[in-house]
């Protein structure tokens, strides 16, 4: 067989699946030719659609602001949220049917001002879940985040964790999952269809460090900052295989080629910009399978060494549940998304008092 790219070799040669991390439809379909198999959105997402496809929405904000007169400009935002991704799911229904719901999914995000607050979360979770059979429900991996996963897992949703960069996070997440599937099966209730995913960010982890590097001089080869996302999720992985957990890992926040190349032939899923679907697709790399192969023990001494905020994300009991939302990746990206959802609500604004 001839492969399209080296991501459709992958898709097709390995357990590896590949979403796209965006739901503009400019880049659904070449993504999709390519063997993706899911797609993921968030208020910072959505806005950047309206930018790119701003054609295809334009009448339609101006006809859900019509119909609906006494809602907030936060109403509308959501409900173009919403539309946005059922519109997205409807690529994905032939997959999800094929694969009985473990793909085929679109992921849509909580309100990340409800970080602190399990019950709003899981309430619109489950709200999402209700909109399309092929919704995967996102929400912060913050002490009450977990929370809500495990009771949204009851509920019913196959919930995708998010704003999550650690071990210990990933970790907190599966149990949670967990123990919301053991609550439904003791009632009796079908899980058969529910694939549930969490989220490392490994390149914001990287990120982080890196800024930490900066600011401090730390006196190490800025090139192993490269590999602490990665040696992180390679560690979730085992840890999630010896578990044997229902929980699949996601990789997310691509920085280099490695993050997609050293995660090939793991049963997880990767989520990559239509920008570096394009360079990785442009690499000629080979996919070979790596994700058993372990990140040099040199280069994990290194960042342990070096960096606190490294021994944290890598070791299992590095943090405990309360100390997520003071991790600085998780402060750092949770003001992005909250920014970012300010800047949609903007965007929303501007159609109301032109109105």
């Amino acid at each position: 067989m001839e492969y399209k790219s080296p991501l459709h070799k992958t898709v097709m040669t390995t357990k590896t699946e590949f979403w796209n991390d965006s739901c503009a439809i400019c880049e659904l379909e070449p993504a999709i030719a390519n063997g993706a198999t899911g797609a993921t959105t968030n208020p910072v997402i959505v806005g950047n659609v309206l930018k790119k496809e701003m054609h295809l929405w334009r009448d339609r904000i101006v006809e859900l602001i019509q119909q609906m007169p006494h809602a907030t400009e936060d109403d509308i935002a959501w409900k173009v949220n919403e539309e946005m991704a059922v519109k997205g799911a409807k690529l994905f229904e032939d997959v999800f049917k094929k694969e009985k719901g473990k793909k085929g999914r679109i992921s849509i995000q909580t309100n990340a001002k409800n970080y602190r607050n399990a019950e709003a979360m899981w309430k619109q979770a489950v709200h999402f879940n209700a909109l399309a059979p092929n919704m995967q429900v996102k929400m912060p991996v913050s002490k009450e985040g977990v929370e809500a996963v495990e009771e949204s897992t009851y509920q019913g949703v196959s919930v995708n964790a998010t704003v999550s960069f650690c071990v210990p996070q990933v970790l907190a997440v599966a149990e949670a999952v967990e123990r919301g599937l053991k609550r439904r099966q003791k009632e009796g209730k079908d899980i058969s269809q529910m694939s549930p995913i969490c989220t490392m960010m490994v390149g914001r982890l990287d990120d982080a460090l890196k800024a930490i590097w900066a600011k401090q001089g730390t006196p190490c080869d800025p090139g192993i900052l490269e590999w602490a996302g990665i040696a992180c999720f390679k560690r979730a992985y085992r840890i999630y295989g010896e578990k044997k957990y229902a929980t699949r890992l996601l990789s997310a926040a691509y920085r280099n080629v490695m993050q997609w190349s050293e995660f090939v032939g793991g049963d997880v899923v990767l989520t990559i910009t239509s920008d570096w679907q394009d360079v990785i697709n442009k690499s000629g790399i080979d996919p070979t399978p790596r994700m058993d192969v372990p990140v040099d023990p040199k280069i994990v001494e290194a960042l342990l060494k070096y960096f606190p905020d490294f021994r944290k994300a890598y070791e299992p009991d590095g943090m405990k549940p309360e100390e997520f939302v003071e991790f600085l990746p998780t402060k750092r990206t949770l003001s992005q998304f909250l920014g970012g959802y300010a800047s949609l609500v903007e965007t929303i604004r501007g159609f109301m008092i032109k109105l």
